[in-house]
This record gives C-alpha cells, structure tokens and sequence, in this order.
C-alpha cells in the first residue's frame, strides 16, 4: 500500500512493480508528470505519431521509445511492461483483457509512446486553492467522449474525449490560469459548461471513469483527455495495442514544473 509520505515517483513505480499498488494514481506524489501509455506495432508508429503532431492538445508527447525499449527516457530503471498499476490489452480493436504486467505481451516490435497527462496539473490547482473533486470523493476522474473530431492521421482517427472537474465560475477562471502553462499536460480547459454543446448527454455517466458530486453554483470545466489516444490507437483495428487503463496512469521522474511555460 502506498504509505503516508510517499513522495517518490521511484518508490512508487517500485510498489506498483511488486504489486502493492493497483488503484488509480491520481493525487499520488504530487509535482510529478504522470503519462498516458500507448504500445502499437512499430508498422504503424509513424502515422500514430502523425496522429498525436497533429493533435497536441489531447495527445502531448513526453517521449517514444524504439521499437522494443520499455525504460523510458523521463524514468531511468523504469519498466513501462511492468510499472503501471493496470493495462488493456486490445485485439484488432476490441477489448480483450486488463492485466497488471505486460511482459507476456509486449514484444521487440513494439514502439512505445508516453503522452502528458491531467493529473500532472493537479497538485498545482490545489495549491492554488482549487477542489479536485475526484481526489476529495476518492474516485477516478470523470471522462466523456465528445462530439468534437480529431484530425485523422493514415489508419487512426478519434473523436476528442475529456477529463471534468467541478468548479464555481470564479474558480475556473482561476484554473484556467493556473492550468494554461501546462502545455504538454494538455494546458487549459477546452470547454466548460454546457456539456451537450460537446456532445456530452449525461455528466453521471461518464464512458469512462467515475461521475462525481456537481454542487450548486458549479459548472463542469472539461480538458482534454489522453484517453483520445487510446481509442485512437485501436481505431486502426491493430493485431495488438496495448494502453494504460484509463487512470492507471505511469508516474514518470519529471517534475511538473519542468514543464510549464513560464
């Protein structure tokens, strides 16, 4: 279990290593950058890089790995086949499994792409003063897919999906501020209020996530989701993708303000 005071990305990674940690790792050792997970067939790398150039709001890159590598170069001694809490494994586009480890999986044709995450500009929204619903209720983050399109890249194409968080008008103006220098953790919101001019029907029935508590006087603030990658990413219906389990995320060794905009 993760122990009080836990402040290390590599104590964590360990935990997760040994199977002590499999929950979520949103609000886990705050200031670290904490990444999407995406493996596919170095075949078709290209275009899914093509995919994230194209659009960077949802899918910022971190890093890409050779085909076959598994240490990340923004977590020295790291192993992405083993060191996120939970994986899906996807067979020609559908879902087969979720599973703790990869090593049976993952093979030397393999490229690896690790893509900023939301979760990366929490610890600076509350130390400004602002509410992370799904860290105070002890859930997932609310996810939804959008009727927003990315822009296509060879095989791979998605609609945009976004992360919520509950916020009076006052506070999202503050955390549009606050969330605007995170530019490879996917930066400020890109919409709030109003969840069905996003194509979004019911805000408690996420399609991915858990719904939270909306108070009186909030409105929902939705960034963009590296989930986007993901449904991306099996929309080619590949022999094998492998992601992170949305909210599984993997922790790296970079601090989030090693990459803000100053």
């Amino acid at each position: 279990m993760i122990r009080k005071g836990t402040t290390s990305a590599v104590e964590l990674r360990r935990l997760i290593r040994a199977g002590e940690w499999k929950q979520t790792t949103t609000g886990l050792v705050p200031g670290f950058v904490q990444a999407n997970l995406v493996m596919l067939p170095k075949e078709q790398a290209f275009h899914f890089l093509l995919f994230c150039v194209r659009n960077p709001k949802p899918c910022p890159i971190l890093d890409v790995l050779e085909p076959g590598q598994f240490e990340p170069s923004i977590a020295r001694g790291a192993d992405l086949r083993t060191d996120l809490p939970k994986y899906r494994i996807y067979e020609k586009g559908e879902l087969r499994k979720e599973v703790e480890e990869v090593k049976d999986f993952f093979h030397e044709g393999m490229v690896s792409f690790l893509l900023g995450c939301s979760f990366s500009f929490e610890s600076a929204m509350l130390a400004s003063g602002l509410p992370i619903r799904n860290i105070e209720e002890g859930k997932n983050v609310s996810m939804y897919v959008t009727s927003r399109r990315c822009v296509s890249a060879g095989p791979f194409s998605s609609p945009l999906v976004v992360s919520m968080r509950p916020l009076t008008p006052q506070q999202a103006v503050r955390a549009i501020q606050v969330t605007t220098r995170f530019h490879l953790t996917h930066g400020a919101p890109v919409h709030f209020g109003s969840p069905e001019e996003i194509g979004i029907k019911n805000l408690n029935r996420p399609e991915f996530g858990d719904p939270v508590t909306l108070r009186q006087g909030e409105i929902p603030v939705f960034w963009a989701c590296g989930v986007t990658s993901a449904l991306a990413a099996t929309s080619a219906r590949l022999p094998l993708v492998i992601t992170h389990a949305p909210g599984h995320m993997f922790v790296s060794d970079l601090k989030d303000e090693d990459l803000t905009i100053l």
